[in-house]
């Protein structure tokens, strides 16, 4: 079973994972500090742990705190978050979310931003 499939993240751990993979790592108290509306010490520990038995942090001591560390990496963080959103909302096909993408009238790309998506697409073939 992959680590995430234990449990997806709350927006609060996402957040928290921006943190730590921006930081490298980080203490509680540096989370705390860089959340926004953050909540309390407490509860950033309490998050932390669960983001811990989720697979996604370790700890080590350093001194008399604890420091986070992204226990698996950013691009695999990813990976699995895009799989989940494809199968949860997508029927599992990427084109359904590319057309997605695509049908929002707000969404206007640029001709370069076209030429991008042609080009990633051509070399994944």
């Amino acid at each position: 079973m992959n680590r995430l499939e234990k449990g997806q993240l709350s927006r609060r751990e996402r957040q928290i994972m921006d943190i730590i993979y921006r930081l490298g790592q980080a203490s509680a108290k540096e989370v705390q500090e860089n959340l926004p509306d953050p909540p309390s010490y407490s509860a950033v520990r309490a998050l932390l742990a669960t983001l811990e038995t989720k697979g996604m942090v370790k700890h080590g001591k350093e001194s008399r705190r604890y420091i986070y560390k992204p226990a698996i990496t950013e691009k695999k963080a990813r990976k699995s978050a895009i799989q989940n959103l494809l199968s949860t909302f997508f029927e599992g096909k990427p084109q359904n979310l590319v057309a997605a993408l695509l049908e929002d009238e707000d969404q206007e790309l640029s001709q370069k931003e076209i030429e991008d998506i042609r080009r990633l697409v051509e070399d994944k073939s």
